[in-house]
């Protein structure tokens, strides 16, 4: 208990030496970070973070739930499958998104044989469980879940098991975000986890490219708190390199062990992001020899275009930065976790989400 409460006014002395430092390296001109990972909005939202930063100086929310930028014609795919009697297997956090008029959990109710697993390997342990079904799991994620994805293809699932892939990319969503103009952004917060697959490689080419500085954070406050430093002491010194704040965990050249595999068992596709139109190379699909398991060779089924989100709902300008999610006129009004319009609500990743679960306190 002692050592507890001594890290925590340790945690605090920290902080507010490194406020100091925020304070007095860029005020004479507005600084827009964002960051592209749901739980840096956790530590951020949780720990009332902006509300101690100057205010000359904003960090937003961008594309960070890969649950929220999955497409709505693939979350109707499944839940299609669903009604058409295939069980299917997904994780938590993809059970209730909205999709057109219903979600996975609205095809449970009606019916459909619809079960939440905790990884792929649990997927394929239910196919390997019921021969004789036809089971589709539902592979969510960034580059994070993707390798354990590719890690069960590479094992042989089988022959009754499907994959609906949704695997998605964020470096080349950042590329999109600066490349579109829409938001003016003076640096990116990069993921964590994501990260600690691909490493800091990846994302040189936009600083190289759009000359932003960029800094690879941890989840602690503190964590947070020294990306942002690094960040505006790239700027005052006119620099713009990513740099790693999470050493910790993360290495320059990644997990390349995790990133064989994927190599292996993926290539790289343009395909949109819910919120987003087509975002170039920035989604996984299954190779040649692995299409076996692509649920849409098994069955020759795919949804066309639909609407992304429901009328009044704006999380699509809350994936993209445009706006806070309490700027959305449904926030925690016609829209909540419980009764979600669209999927910022849904998940513990999502900004409106967050923002309605978790109040601004003081650090």
């Amino acid at each position: 208990m002692a050592s507890a409460t001594l890290k925590k006014f340790r945690d605090r002395e920290i902080a507010a030496r490194i406020l100091r430092e925020i304070r007095g390296l860029c005020p004479n001109r507005r600084v827009k970070f964002m960051h592209v990972c749901g739980s840096h909005e956790v530590t951020i939202t949780k720990f009332g973070l902006r509300s101690l930063l100057p205010n000359w100086l904003e960090v937003i929310s961008g594309p960070g739930c890969p649950v929220c930028v999955t497409s709505t014609a693939e979350i109707a795919e499944v839940i299609e499958f669903a009604r058409r009697g295939y069980l299917i297997t997904t994780f938590g956090d993809m059970f209730r998104v909205p999709g057109t008029g219903t979600s996975l959990a609205g095809a449970r109710t009606d019916g459909a044989d619809v079960r939440i697993v905790y990884g792929v390997a649990d997927a394929v342990e239910t196919a390997r469980r019921n021969p004789g079904r036809e089971v589709v799991h539902a592979a969510v994620g960034f580059e994070t879940t993707a390798p354990t994805t590719a890690a069960e293809v590479l094992r042989g699932p089988p022959e009754n098991f499907s994959l609906l892939v949704c695997h998605r990319l964020i470096p080349p969503a950042m590329e999109f975000l600066l490349a579109s103009g829409e938001v003016a952004l003076d640096g990116f917060i990069c993921p964590g986890h994501v990260s600690t697959i691909i490493g800091s490689k990846p994302y040189e080419l936009l600083s190289d490219r759009y000359g932003v500085p960029q800094v690879i954070a941890g989840f602690e406050p503190i964590d947070v708190l020294l990306c942002i430093w690094m960040l505006l002491k790239q700027l005052r010194e006119g620099r713009h390199e990513v740099e790693i704040g999470y050493t910790r965990s993360v290495r320059p050249e990644g997990n390349v062990v995790a990133q064989e595999k994927m190599a292996q068992v993926f290539k790289v596709v343009d395909k949109k992001w819910r919120g987003f139109p087509t975002v170039p190379r920035s989604a996984l699909e299954l190779r040649r020899e692995f299409e076996g398991y692509d649920v849409h060779e098994k069955f020759d089924f795919q949804v066309g275009e639909v609407e992304d989100f429901a009328r009044g709902c704006r999380c699509g300008d809350v994936l993209r930065g445009l706006i806070h999610p309490r700027e959305c006129p449904l926030f925690n009004k016609a829209c909540t976790p419980e009764h979600p319009v669209g999927p910022c609500a849904v998940t513990t990743e999502g900004a409106c989400n967050i923002a309605m679960k978790h109040p601004t306190i003081a650090l």
